[in-house]
């Protein structure tokens, strides 16, 4: 299928190419009160009172569209009781849609329909002209659903009987709209690190304003290239797949910190699918520890490790009852329609996923739920690094899983030393008898 997009200084409209099936283009549809603020010549740089108003007036749009096209889910699933057109009277509607878990429940129901993400797809259409509207917290909006799209799109474009799935250019029109984006801002540059000189004694000894570069032998070796110069996409193609998706999950990770527990927890459960769940090599790590850890998520307890016999029986319930957990959570996935598909990992996608899963597996205010998926997700990709071969994605995975063990332990101690400290000062002391004190006559 093929895409018939501008370059990042226009707006890409996605079109499929197929002989069976008519031709279709997403149109942006203006808002009035940007053509409004044409009329009045009033210029939002120097009215940041009708700038700000036109920022809610767009986002009040964008959502009763939304509202409209959910209607009938809304009615019948809501269960907050409260429709997704009553977000649009609060002060910050973008921001109200973007915590409210009953919407993101309503649009992932209608994301994971199997005929969603063709080239008709109304929610498609709505995610790409709400991205196109340069809204930041409208684009945040749709960031927060990226887990959910990039994982249906790459579970169903590998999936076994791909053939027989529908255009997916509802999905690849969204891609290519975040892409395209990127590349404008990003203006033909690419993202460097810059590596401290290990010469040095420590980082405070490194000059300020830099080294004399023309007695450098070799100039740019404190300099790391993060994500390479991009170049304009028209279409999907099979070989810039991975790209496009991997610079996708680049925009959603610089705003992570913004995006609710919920699209972190479902990006963590596609991670793990697409590593391939079906190998058990996870679970023979290095030891027992990383056994535990890696398969119980918190579910055995720490005593366990010390190797008694005692302890066996739990250890078996805890892996039933994992076993159980992760059944169960396989066939209710919204990814997959229940089956886990394992997708080709190249570095351009097997970077950014890790950076997420960096995240959601330290950050101190994910909450556990988010922690246990990533931890999950990390040691599959850890497994399936092993079993590639991939020397670059090894030492990654195998850091993260060092990190993990080592905050679990941390964690645990800390809860140990809390829970002791607080028996001992609600422990009575036995009361002491008074001295009597006989004196002699």
């Amino acid at each position: 299928m093929d895409f018939s997009v501008k370059p990042p200084g226009g707006s890409p409209s996605p079109s499929s190419s197929t002989s069976s099936s008519t031709p279709h283009r997403f149109k942006s549809a203006g808002t009035p009160t940007a053509t409004a603020a044409v009329v009045s010549g009033i210029s939002s740089d120097r009215d940041p009172m009708h700038s700000w108003w036109e920022s809610v007036s767009k986002q009040r749009s964008r959502i009763l569209s939304l509202s409209s096209l959910l209607s009938e889910i809304s009615q019948s699933e809501d269960g907050d009781g409260s429709p997704i057109s009553s977000l649009a009277d609060s002060d910050r509607p973008a921001l109200s849609l973007l915590s409210s878990r009953a919407a993101y429940s309503l649009i992932s129901t209608s994301l994971c329909n199997p005929a969603s993400g063709s080239g008709s797809d109304p929610l498609c259409q709505w995610l790409y002209e709400t991205y196109l509207s340069s809204d930041p917290p409208l684009r945040l909006v749709v960031l927060s659903f990226l887990p959910l799209l990039a994982g249906m799109y790459l579970s169903r474009i590998h999936s076994s009987d791909s053939s027989s799935l529908p255009s997916l250019s509802g999905f690849e029109a969204v891609l290519l709209a975040i892409y395209a984006a990127e590349v404008k801002a990003r203006a033909g540059k690419p993202i460097l690190v810059h590596i401290p000189d290990l010469s040095q004694p420590s980082l405070y000894h490194t000059p300020r304003n830099g080294i004399d570069k023309s007695h450098d032998p070799n100039p740019t070796a404190s300099v790391g290239v993060l994500s390479p110069q991009l170049e304009p996409q028209v279409a999907v193609k099979s070989t810039k797949r991975a790209s496009i998706v991997g610079v996708g999950l680049q925009c959603y990770f610089k705003e992570i910190s913004q995006m609710p527990g919920w699209s972190k927890l479902e990006f963590c459960k596609f991670a793990a699918n697409w590593a391939g769940q079906d190998c058990d090599c996870k679970e023979k790590m290095d030891g027992d520890e990383d056994k535990v850890l890696a398969l119980t998520n918190g579910f055995a307890d720490s005593s366990s490790l010390n190797g008694s016999s005692g302890r066996s029986l739990e250890i078996e319930e805890d892996f039933e009852r994992l076993a159980i957990r992760e059944k169960e959570e396989q066939l209710s996935s919204n990814g997959v329609e229940g089956e886990s598909v394992r997708i080709p990992l190249p570095w351009e996608l097997f970077q950014p996923t890790l950076r997420i899963l960096g995240h959601c597996l330290l950050s101190p205010l994910n909450p556990e739920d988010v922690k246990d998926a990533a931890s999950n997700a990390v040691r599959s990709l850890y497994a399936r690094a092993s079993h590639d071969l991939n020397p670059q994605a090894i030492l990654a995975t195998r850091s993260l899983v060092n990190l993990d063990t080592s905050a679990r332990t941390a964690a645990k101690t800390v809860t140990a030393e809390t829970v002791n400290g607080s028996s001992n000062a609600n422990t009575p002391s036995k009361s002491k008898k008074p001295e009597i004190l006989l004196a002699s006559k």
